[in-house]
């Protein structure tokens, strides 16, 4: 498939991820930075451009993958179906639930398709834990806990910014898992500087629950912290994962089991790159997709919820 890409910040990694798929033919990217755009030239041989409406209007794209700042997917994504071309989009696919919805007329009125890079569920442990619950693998899940943390690296993610900035990969988890629970209570408190905020969300269901905790006013010295604490009848699962400033990470998945203690080997992948490799699959075969535009705005309007709460 030939691809066009907008945007050559998380761009550039997109870019590089394509030009080692088998699917992938041509690679266009526009940015607006020239010297950016000749090094990715060399450095991957990919096309450039300083013009959107050089890839928009090109006939033998047949997917735009949108890196843009996320106020903008909207309108390029919509554009980008009205010129015949599928789109991948980078998540947030948007921040207000009422330009998803836009999106997803325009999915029908144009025939064409929007995938969303939800790449949690690409995870392995993610993937082993969805697939423990549909498999029952530990009996039946009672509850699960997830943990977001970071120190204030990432701009504004105070109150009114955090669910849908930092806290919409685990809400895109939370409603593959559970079925687009509702959140049934919220809290949050403000951070020390202005951008940085605590929120512990819960989502209660007949027979299961989950609940949420993102901070992004940890300590600067305070590695980026992922994880989970899964209840089920007959065991539980702990992942946890850190990641340093220095590009080193450590992780584990543990079962506690009434046979003992079980370490999981944690398959090494890059779920970016399976979320990308899946979804240009999916675009070519026509086959439905858990990266579907409908699973994107099922979570964006939970993180609306909660942003009204903590507003």
């Amino acid at each position: 498939m030939n691809i066009g890409i907008l945007g050559t910040g998380f761009g550039a990694y997109h870019a590089s991820i394509l030009k080692q798929l088998e699917s992938t033919d041509r690679v266009v990217i526009f940015g607006r930075n020239e010297a950016k755009l000749l090094k990715l030239k060399e450095e991957l041989g990919v096309e450039i451009t300083l013009s959107i409406e050089d890839i928009l209007s090109d006939p033998g794209l047949d997917v735009i993958d949108i890196c843009l700042p996320s106020a903008l997917h909207k309108t390029y994504a919509v554009e980008a179906l009205r010129r015949g071309k599928h789109v991948f989009c980078e998540t947030p696919v948007a921040l207000e639930p009422e330009d998803a919805r836009e999106m997803l007329l325009a999915e029908q009125q144009y025939g064409r398709r929007i995938l969303v890079n939800q790449f949690i569920k690409f995870d392995y442990a993610y993937e082993y834990l969805y697939k423990a619950v549909q498999d029952l693998t530990y009996g039946k899940l009672l509850q699960v806990t997830l943990r977001r943390e970071t120190a204030p690296l990432w701009g504004d993610l105070g109150l009114s910014k955090i669910a849908a900035n930092l806290m919409i990969h685990d809400l895109d988890f939370i409603e593959w898992l559970l079925d687009s629970p509702a959140p049934s209570a919220v809290w949050g408190a403000s951070g020390a500087k202005d951008g940085q905020a605590l929120v512990h969300a819960s989502f209660l269901q007949p027979g299961v629950s989950a609940q949420l905790i993102v901070s992004s006013q940890m300590p600067e010295s305070y590695p980026f912290t992922v994880g989970y604490e899964a209840y089920f009848d007959q065991a539980k699962l702990v992942f946890h994962e850190i990641g340093y400033a220095n590009g080193d990470i450590e992780a584990s998945l543990t079962a506690y089991t009434s046979i003992g203690k079980e370490s999981i080997p944690l398959t090494p992948n890059n779920p970016y790159e399976k979320s990308l490799r899946h979804a240009l699959q999916c675009l070519q075969d026509g086959t439905d997709s858990i990266l579907s535009l409908q699973h994107a705005q099922k979570s964006l309007e939970m993180a609306s919820k909660l942003t009204e709460v903590l507003r």
